[in-house]
């Protein structure tokens, strides 16, 4: 998911490219494993609601084939555009405000979209508008509150100076507009809007080089933000990046949450 306002995380810059890989090579395993269980097949219509990198638009087409059809989504679509070819539409949309971009789809899914979403009721609203009777709807979000730490382990100054910025970033989101906790709401969330069969996963990994990959490039993206706001010094942040590179740190992610349900 995009901003170009002043959102926190700006596709614009450089270091979105590097966090979309992580989140694929992180996430995709997860979300892939929930799309297969839905049948996800050819003919399918599809939504993919701030599609970012190209990982799951990509995995989509194929699955649809030419019979099918794909419509990628997001306020910035820079990274995806170049990525566009049949059955794969990509269009400039901001689903908290826009219509849906279609109706009828087979299939719904947004990943770490939401949690940043300003309407985040009149986004999910809009997502289940577009289903048809019988369609999937598949949101994943994050839940930093529910797992606050960028290192669980806290055992020395590296780790210590990790989780301070951690909490500085998660000020940082609050303060942008970030449901913090939104990740656990999302069951009930698809119940009240009348979703059937719904339930819920959630994905935590504790340390991998996706992890490492992800958190090098989130401070290298914020950190005029860190620095201009108090939360830390340019030393700081270089001594962090640093302790990073090194490998030696076990790096988490705040949990991901799947929810899932079909439109009756």
């Amino acid at each position: 998911m995009t901003r170009t306002d002043g959102y926190l995380l700006d596709n614009r810059q450089n270091e979105a490219g590097q966090r979309f890989d992580a989140f694929a090579a992180l996430f995709d395993p997860t979300t892939f494993r929930h799309l297969e269980g839905f049948g996800v097949g050819p003919g399918w219509r599809c939504w993919e609601v701030g599609v970012g990198g190209t990982s799951v638009m990509s995995w989509l087409a194929k699955k649809v084939g030419p019979t099918g059809k794909v419509v990628a989504t997001d306020l910035d679509t820079s990274w995806a555009a170049p990525a566009a070819r049949p059955p794969v539409e990509v269009r400039v949309h901001d689903v908290g405000a826009d219509e849906p971009p279609g109706e009828g789809f087979d299939l719904v899914h947004a990943r770490l979209v939401l949690v940043h979403v300003p309407d985040r009721e009149r986004a999910l609203r809009s997502m289940i508008k577009s289903l048809r009777p019988g369609g999937r709807l598949l949101v994943e979000d994050a839940d930093p509150a529910l797992q606050p730490l960028l290192c669980p382990d806290e055992h020395g100054p590296e780790q210590q100076l990790a989780n301070r910025l951690r909490h500085g970033f998660r000020q940082l989101l609050a303060e942008s507009g970030a449901d913090l906790a939104y990740g656990r709401k999302l069951p009930r969330l698809l119940r009240e809007a009348g979703l059937c069969n719904v339930q819920a996963d959630a994905y935590f990994p504790v340390t991998s080089p996706a992890c490492a990959a992800l958190e090098s490039a989130t401070i290298r993206q914020i950190r005029e933000r860190l620095v201009t706001e108090g939360i830390a010094t340019d030393q700081d942040i270089d001594r962090h990046l640093a302790n990073v590179a090194t490998g030696g740190m076990d790096l988490t992610t705040a949990p991901m949450i799947s929810a899932w349900g079909r439109k009756g």
